[in-house]
């Protein structure tokens, strides 16, 4: 059986070698689909101690998406070139972790569909059933042949199994975590999105999260995004990020936390620079002209450096007393749910 070398995995194995040592390489998966195999592969630097903040970077999991993985992609580019001078980076990977999973679907990227070989949308797999989801693209059981199929929920596509090992073994033992799983597709506005997208209540770090949020505002009042919760804009089912922070609730119930956050690119704004881009059925969630992909390479690293700094430094956010915990949990439901 053997292996097809599409432009993402050629570029991984790249950042592979020239990380060398510095890197702990891992293939998480292993995809068949028709007479090929595809690996899913994880890379991880910086600490290994399971107590150390920890910080994983999602793309791919739509593969008609793949903008995600290779922002990833690039950020790993960069990486690689600053841990051979820049000191204070080197000295941040031995206090915290980076784990990178660029391309979660690479059957879906390789081939350019949004679901899996099997024609399952991995963001729609788990068993976790939205409250009030009834619209299509809700996530539906009636036929592989339409977008947004469900699959078995009760047995998770290998790839969504595989992102639950890395969340499990990566993230879950770490007092303080995130993971920043990263989309295209929806609206003219970059959104941040977290928990929880298959009902609209409140998830347990909300207090955290708006602190987080006014942090970040205020270090950069200019910055792009909209953040709030997955919810307001539309409820699914099977949400994948809803499925792994339930179980880390369960799990962790002390004061461990865990904070899943999606970066959704808002690619109607790349569509209404580029019309043409309507006629191409990538082009409705990757910008196709190089030096728009290019911007947007850019354009995220100031967030992913900003959640990894973070993690090193969460006391203005992380570590509410509890007074600060009620004021902000009361101010969150304010702006976000009433």
């Amino acid at each position: 059986m053997g292996i097809i070398n599409f432009p993402e995995l050629e570029q991984i194995n790249r950042i592979i070698e020239q990380l060398g040592d510095r890197a702990r390489v891992e293939v998480v998966e292993r995809i068949q689909y028709r007479d090929y195999e595809f690996p899913i592969h994880c890379i991880t630097l910086g600490s290994t101690r399971p107590d150390a903040p920890a910080l994983a970077l999602f793309g791919g999991v739509h593969g008609l998406e793949k903008i995600g993985s290779e922002i990833i992609l690039s950020y790993m580019q960069s990486i690689s070139q600053l841990m051979d001078w820049d000191e204070e980076f080197q000295a941040r990977l031995e206090k915290s972790r980076l784990v990178f999973v660029p391309v979660v679907n690479p059957v879906g990227v390789c081939f350019g569909m949004r679901s899996n070989g099997n024609g399952v949308d991995l963001m729609r797999n788990s068993p976790v059933e939205g409250e009030g989801a009834t619209r299509i693209y809700s996530g539906h059981q009636l036929t592989p042949r339409l977008p947004w199929y469900r699959g078995d929920v009760l047995n998770m596509e290998k790839e969504a199994q595989a992102v639950c090992r890395v969340v499990d073994r990566q993230l879950f033992s770490s007092p303080l975590s995130m993971a920043l799983d990263l989309h295209s597709g929806f609206g003219i506005r970059d959104r941040l999105w977290f928990p929880y997208a298959g009902r609209r209540a409140p998830f347990a770090f909300i207090a955290e999260a708006l602190a987080l949020k006014e942090l970040f505002d205020r270090c950069y009042r200019h910055h792009v995004y909209r953040i709030e919760p997955m919810c307001l804009e539309y409820v699914i089912n099977g949400d994948l990020w809803d499925y792994l922070f339930d179980s880390f609730r369960q799990s962790h119930a002390d004061q461990h936390i865990f904070m899943p956050l999606t970066l959704e690119m808002g690619s109607w704004l790349w569509l209404r620079k580029s019309p043409l881009n309507l006629f191409s059925r990538l082009g409705w969630f990757h910008p196709l002209l190089p030096h728009r992909q290019q911007r947007i390479f850019r354009r995220h690293f100031i967030l992913f450096d900003f959640l990894h700094r973070s993690l090193l430094y969460p006391k203005s956010w992380a570590h509410l007393d509890v007074r600060e915990k009620v004021l902000y949990r009361n101010k969150a439901v304010s702006l976000w749910y009433e």
